[in-house]
């Protein structure tokens, strides 16, 4: 056989080839398609004939006669009201009932007004104090409060050689040294954070080390923006090393004044701390 008669031959052909076709498998195995399809045909027209037959079975019954009872019916023959007489009046309405007198009061009760009684500290409890008589002022000493001892007062302290002074010099601020890590209103660099970023990204120059070993991650530089707003003690929190926890430093060093904190109305010093990118692109 051929690659051209291979290429229009079926299974058969090809598995009888150089076979004896006339024993009789080639044939059945022909027909074998023709035989299964006849198969299905008979087996679901089988079903369907065997579903039908209560349905067929309903259709050929003769259908069978009701035959209803005869109802028993009786009549009922009412008897005619007496006639009315025009002569005799309709009797009166009866008459309606009294009407209910309504209670009498209750008795009035006689209370007592009682005023529960209220625990308080003792600092809130407001003390009732007296009012001295004029003729104790005028044998004791006006203070601001009430203290038993010798009526003999001593004369005032003599004052002369002692100079005074001119009331006029200003009371110096106190000035808050403590480094806070949370205030009311954070620092802000000028800007914003958004500026910041800029900043960093302009200025940081990628470290020759850490391109040569492929070194990348971040950098955080802590700092401490002043109450003046100027960037002080500037350390490395968490470094990658070979080079750029240096570089960060140097850039985070250079920035400028920041807008400072501030804690109860006063500029504080805060802690800060800044994440600097070190990426290979």
């Amino acid at each position: 056989m051929d690659n051209a008669q291979l290429a229009k031959a079926s299974l058969n052909d090809i598995v009888f080839e150089g076979r004896n076709k006339a024993y009789g498998a080639y044939v059945l195995r022909g027909l074998y398609n023709k035989h299964v399809t006849r198969a299905l045909l008979i087996a679901v027209a089988f079903f369907a004939f065997a579903v039908s037959i209560p349905t067929i079975a309903n259709l050929l019954k003769p259908e069978e006669e009701v035959v209803e009872a005869p109802k028993n019916l009786q009549t009922v023959e009412l008897m005619a009201p007496p006639p009315l007489n025009p002569a005799t009046p309709p009797p009166p309405p009866p008459p309606p009932p009294p009407p209910q007198a309504p209670p009498p009061p209750p008795p009035v009760v006689s209370t007592i007004k009682f005023t529960p009684p209220v625990v308080k500290r003792d600092e809130e409890v407001r003390k009732v104090e007296e009012v001295p008589d004029v003729d104790k002022l005028s044998t004791t000493t006006i203070s601001t409060e009430t203290v038993k001892g010798t009526t003999d007062v001593p004369p005032p302290p003599d004052l002369n050689g002692i100079e005074g002074g001119t009331g006029k010099e200003p009371v110096k601020e106190v000035i808050d040294t403590k480094v806070y890590n949370y205030v009311e209103q954070m620092p802000e660099p000028p800007g914003g954070m958004g500026a910041l970023l800029q900043y960093i990204g302009k200025n940081i120059k990628y470290p020759a080390m850490a391109l040569r070993n492929q070194v990348e991650g971040k950098v955080f530089v802590n700092f401490v923006v002043g109450p003046d707003g100027s960037i002080s003690g500037v350390k490395i929190q968490k470094g990658i090393g070979a080079g750029c926890d240096e570089e960060a430093m140097r850039v985070i060093k250079g920035l400028p004044k920041w807008t400072p904190g501030k804690q109860n109305g006063r500029n504080v010093s805060v802690s800060f701390t800044v994440p600097v990118t070190f990426a290979i692109k």
